[in-house]
């Protein structure tokens, strides 16, 4: 197979743990990132991606960060798209109806108003911690920055997401991506992006969506495999990931990513 780039998803797809990557897919990558690019793609924020780079040995490939919100190549901004300041306060404000806290991401900075196990598991698994201050204060200060989020995450129960993302939808869909990550979370990014968009972004002249080989596992990685010249879901993905995808490997906690690999990228 040959392909010019892989790109891959981590939580759920590349990480065969919470927050890191085995050995094996360490050394698989080590193998063929010298011929092939090796871009991480996730909706995590930058230093939560950053060591696992560190680890594989690519910190020299750019990094698509908040579902594709924002691009870095190394410390070099490639791209920033970030939600409307006016929508973020009404999405608090709804919020704030069905008791339901907000994890606030701006570039390198996150913002939360108490520690919660939600809050703990987040830590454990990204190896960051955030600032700890009330909504409306991070709101005021983005305000007067004249910054906004480059992604929300809503802490929920499954009743109060159940119902509150109908009525963000409904309200909403016009200025942010929605999609729950599972019955207790909801994820919001800016609606024009993409982390197909932001891969576009990080192409060479000489590279196009059919040379990359792209993995994932979960709603936000199917328009990426779907429209990358060959999409590979893990075993552990959503059925309709599967549906879509052009083949399908081992679990992430199998290191399905470094099979597919080892033996299909020579």
């Amino acid at each position: 197979m040959g392909f010019k780039i892989l790109c891959s998803d981590l939580d759920g797809t590349l990480l065969s743990t919470k927050s890191d990557v085995s050995d094996f897919t360490i050394t698989e990558v080590s193998r063929i990132k010298d011929h092939i690019r090796v871009i991480l793609v996730s909706a995590r924020m930058p230093q939560s991606m950053t060591y696992l780079q560190e680890r594989l040995g690519i910190l020299n490939q750019p990094l698509i960060c908040y579902n594709g919100a924002l691009v870095l190549d190394q410390k070099k901004e490639i791209f920033s798209e970030v939600i409307a300041i006016k929508a973020v306060q009404r999405l608090y404000e709804l919020s704030e109806e069905h008791k339901i806290k907000l994890g606030l991401y701006f570039n390198r900075e996150w913002y939360v108003e108490e520690t919660t196990e939600r809050v703990q598991k987040e830590i454990r698994n990204t190896n960051n911690h955030p600032v700890y201050q009330p909504t409306t204060s991070t709101l005021d200060n983005w305000s007067k920055r004249g910054v906004s989020a480059h992604k929300i995450m809503l802490m929920c129960t499954k009743s109060s997401a159940d119902i509150i993302f109908p009525k963000l939808e409904k309200e909403l869909q016009d200025f942010m991506h929605i999609y729950r990550s599972n019955d207790t979370l909801i994820e919001v990014a800016p609606k024009t992006v993409s982390k197909l968009s932001a891969i576009k972004s990080i192409l060479r002249n000489n590279e196009s969506l059919d040379d990359i080989i792209a993995f994932g596992d979960n709603y936000n990685d199917m328009e990426m495999l779907k429209h990358c010249g060959m999409g590979v879901a893990v075993e552990n993905a959503r059925v309709e990931v599967k549906e879509i995808a052009d083949q399908t490997t081992l679990k992430n906690t199998e290191d399905g990513v470094a099979h597919f690999i080892k033996q299909y990228l020579i």
